[in-house]
């Protein structure tokens, strides 16, 4: 902390001594970690429920299981070869996602369909899957993933694979719906 102030960053960043089970890192904006993967994973369900959507991540050397990196870098530094044997480390960036999983209503474009269709997410972190129900079809949403409030998922309608991706703000999300190279808006907020 007196490094951070004599560097004229003390208002920006925080060093605390503490039990990482314990703390509460609700205020961080960034947390970066270079913990054993058994840590790093008993840590997941915390930083998941803890920090706020947007906030990221840095992992060095060890993924978080059930999440998707956002970005990856590899460094190749000498100094560290007296200390793991190897030169390689590397930086996982992940991103804290929106929470979305249950009920959302959709309005789609009349192409695809006239009524109110529905989308069910299931998370699982970063990943999301799910069904949807869309004039009277019940397809798979498929290969999702959440980074943020960036969201993009896939649903298979009427042969054509159709590919959402949008923004979440609170209790909606806004974006395209892409199928043949044909690009169409579409809304959903949370059902209730």
């Amino acid at each position: 902390n007196e490094a951070a102030r004599k560097a004229g960053v003390a208002d920006r960043v925080k060093f605390i001594k503490a039990d990482l089970f314990k703390t509460d890192f609700s205020k961080a904006t960034v947390l970066t970690m270079y913990l054993l993967p058994a840590t790093v994973n008993a840590l997941r369900d915390k930083l998941f429920a803890d920090l706020r959507p947007g906030a990221r991540i840095i992992s060095h050397d060890y993924l978080i299981e059930g999440w998707r990196h956002k970005e990856m870098r590899r460094m190749d530094l000498q100094d560290k070869v007296q200390v793991t044997g190897v030169p390689t480390a590397l930086i996982f960036l992940y991103v804290v996602p929106e929470k979305i999983a249950g009920a959302w209503q959709a309005r789609l474009p009349p192409s695809i369909a006239s009524e109110t269709a529905t989308f069910t997410f299931v998370q699982d972190f970063t990943m999301i899957n799910g069904t949807a129900s869309v004039g009277g079809a019940r397809p798979r949403i498929s290969g999702g993933l959440i980074q943020g409030d960036a969201l993009r998922f896939v649903v298979d309608l009427g042969g054509k694979s159709h590919v959402f991706s949008g923004r979440v703000k609170g209790d909606s999300v806004s974006g395209s719906v892409k199928a043949r190279g044909v690009s169409a808006p579409w809304h959903a907020t949370r059902a209730r």
